[in-house]
């Protein structure tokens, strides 16, 4: 049976939420139950609003298994608010941060950054097109860094760390916008973690920061409030007016993760059989869905391949927007397919697309002599 229309959102983001979350938007829309308004019209400052906040902290610490200690804060900006704001904490007296640059994303932390201090850059996959990630021998790490900071998960290129990287000793921080929640990780070795919601947790709006609490110790706090972690933590998240539907529906997620799913462990293997489901269709016709990043790299959020050639390429997007699949076009900085297979995404949707796939392979099917056509956007 064909999944219904929200299960076939395979965007790099916004991704696909839960029927059941969605469910209970949809009746808050018009009315949440215990205030008899609906959610856009609840005040930021009310009772209810500071419970929601609260709850949220708790469940994010209880998912991740962190202490109450932790510092959980519901900001604004997106990871882009987080690339300059994190330099412009850390970086104000000639410090110097260590930087992975593994693909799309990391690339604009760095741009962002450097506008506030300087840095090194601890490895680049550039010479490789960034079609895979670096092995610990080969980063070049100081032990004097102000921090250290990398990116999860590479949406763009399909590329995703399966381990933690960096020194024990240098302040660790992860952009984890889009695997964040996905799989149970070794959180309390982070310093700090960011994350926008609209891959796995939310809709767009908010950006999950989490802090240890020793690290928020070592901040300064003569900033601007806006850019002032402190400032930010004292306030609850509140301190200008938040998101309200946005911050409610991370809300209504954490507890679809808890109380449904039962846990990050569960949700990994979910999320591991989606991502086995098409990565072993790209291999049983490598000749054909050319997977772009190393095999162990590869994202268990985004898959992204090649065909034989652009033609095909357009022909494939075209067939699969027909056939009801939205947002599989790669991004725009080098084009191919990219299959986002995020928390909300149910495993029917991913077996429904290698069905797709299988039948377009049979239309298509050239010889395994052929060569892939590599993207120049790194060129």
């Amino acid at each position: 049976m064909k999944p219904s229309a929200n299960q076939l959102n395979f965007s790099g983001g916004p991704g696909a939420l839960p029927e059941s979350v969605l469910q209970q938007l949809h009746t808050a829309m018009l009315c949440v139950p215990e205030t008899g308004l609906s959610i856009l019209g609840i005040s930021h400052r009310s009772e209810w609003f500071a419970q929601v906040v609260h709850e949220l902290e708790n469940n994010i610490r209880q998912l991740m298994g962190l202490p109450s200690s932790t510092r959980v804060l519901m900001m604004q900006g997106g990871a882009t608010q987080q690339f300059s704001m994190l330099p412009m904490n850390l970086l104000r007296n000639g410090e110097s941060a260590d930087y992975i640059h593994s693909g799309y994303w990391s690339g604009k932390a760095i741009h962002e950054a450097e506008k506030s201090g300087r840095l090194q850059q601890a490895w680049s996959g550039k010479a490789d097109q960034f079609s895979r990630l670096p092995s610990d021998a080969e980063l070049a790490l100081s032990k004097d860094a102000a921090y250290f900071h990398y990116v999860s998960n590479e949406t763009v290129e399909g590329l995703q760390f399966h381990r933690v990287p960096g020194l024990e000793t240098v302040p660790r921080i992860c952009d984890m916008s889009s695997d964040l929640l996905s799989a149970p990780a070794e959180f309390n070795r982070y310093a700090m973690i960011y994350a926008h919601a609209q891959k796995n947790i939310g809709p767009a709006g908010v950006t999950v920061v989490i802090l240890r609490d020793d690290f928020m110790n070592t901040l300064p706090d003569d900033l601007p409030g806006f850019i002032n972690y402190h400032a930010q933590a004292d306030a609850h998240s509140i301190y200008n007016t938040p998101p309200v539907f946005a911050i409610y529906s991370v809300l209504l997620v954490t507890r679809w993760l808890r109380d449904e799913i039962g846990g990050l462990h569960n949700m990994a293997q979910r999320n591991q059989a989606k991502a086995d489901c098409l990565y072993q269709l790209l291999d049983d016709h490598a000749d054909f869905y050319r997977g772009r990043a190393a095999t162990a790299d590869r994202s268990k959020m985004n898959v992204v391949f090649n065909l034989p050639d652009a033609g095909i390429e357009q022909a494939f997007l075209q067939a699969a927007r027909q056939a009801g699949f939205s947002g599989l076009n790669g991004h725009r900085s080098i084009g191919g397919i990219r299959a986002s297979i995020y928390n909300g995404l149910e495993f029917a949707a991913t077996e429904h697309l290698a069905d797709f796939m299988r039948q377009f392979h049979k239309r298509y099917r050239i010889p395994a002599t052929s060569k892939p056509v590599l993207s120049q956007a790194y060129a």
